[in-house]
Parts: C-alpha cells; sequence; structure tokens
C-alpha cells in the first residue's frame, strides 16, 4: 500500500499515535508532499523546538527509505483544477492546500492518511479511515 501522509497525521505521530505508526509501518511507500512539508515548516517557525522538529522531519524522510517527497507539476495542476471545479458545482468548500494535496494523492495513486473529514467530498481519494 502507498500513503500519503497530511499534516495532522504527521502530528499525531510525532506526538505517538500508535494508529498512524502501525499504517506508515505497513506501507510500502509514503509520500510527503511538499505542501504537507510547507505546513509543517511554517508550524516550526518561530516555535521552541524549531531546530528539533526540523531534525525529526529529516528524520521522517530518511528513515527507511521508503518515504519519497511528491512535487505538484502539470499533471497535479489539472487534478486540482479538476477537484476545486467539483467540489465548487457541490459547494463543498475544502481549504485549497488540502485540494493541492489530494491532487497529489491522487497522481501517485496513493491512500490519504488524514484525520480531516472534509476530504471524503474529493470523488476517488482513498481515505484511510482506521484512525
Amino acid at each position: 500500500m502507498k500513503v500519503l501522509i497530511d499534516t495532522n497525521c504527521y502530528a499525531a505521530l510525532m506526538r505517538g499515535d500508535e494508529a498512524v505508526a502501525r499504517v506508515l509501518d505497513a506501507s510500502e511507500l509514503v509520500y510527503l508532499s511538499v505542501v504537507v512539508a510547507g505546513e509543517l515548516l511554517t508550524g516550526f517557525l518561530g516555535g521552541s523546538m524549531e531546530r528539533e522538529n526540523r531534525r525529526y522531519l529529516k528524520e521522517f524522510i530518511e528513515k527507511g527509505g521508503k518515504t519519497v517527497i511528491a512535487r505538484p507539476g502539470m499533471e497535479t495542476a489539472e487534478r486540482f483544477a479538476l477537484i476545486k471545479d467539483s467540489l465548487k458545482r457541490k459547494e463543498k468548500p475544502v481549504p485549497v492546500n488540502d485540494i493541492w494535496i489530494a491532487a497529489l494523492c491522487l497522481e501517485t495513486g496513493s491512500v490519504l492518511l488524514t484525520k480531516d473529514a472534509h476530504f471524503e467530498a474529493i470523488d476517488g481519494l482513498l481515505l484511510w479511515r482506521e484512525l
């Protein structure tokens, strides 16, 4: 199974969430999107543990060699546009960063590891629901 980890699940993992850890350990490949990395780095800035949090993120990326950084490209942009248009027609707002995360998830064929329910409004997105 390939998973893409959302910001809230990375934060939960850092707090010791064993359910998230089990999913990641059982996954053959773990995607970390640049969007999630950006959200994490923003959260680290100005915090009292910025250096430690950056080190933990680096260790997470390098752990076991199965984490891949997912970067948006034109295919991602196309998926983003389709998702955003669909959500607009459904009148289901989703934060813009989360639409990018969903587009990357669909592009990579990954299951999204998240605790956010608003992702359920996105057609075709596979969500890990046992958290």
